[in-house]
């Protein structure tokens, strides 16, 4: 009996643990699409976005 108890904890605190991750993940995914929606609202751009402009 203890053992199957052990063996459904472990199960629940994975799981838990990846939903935290997930979660977190979604969280912060949101955060950085909004902070680069402001970035370009402001004018300022991607360095890929000068490919033509070689200053060398």
């Amino acid at each position: 009996m203890s053992h199957e108890l052990f063996v459904a904890a472990a199960y629940g605190i994975s799981a838990l643990g990846i939903l935290a991750l997930v979660a977190w993940n979604l969280i912060d995914q949101r955060a950085r699409r909004t902070e680069l929606a402001d970035l370009e609202a402001r004018g300022v751009r991607r360095r890929s976005d000068r490919a033509g402009t070689d200053k060398r």
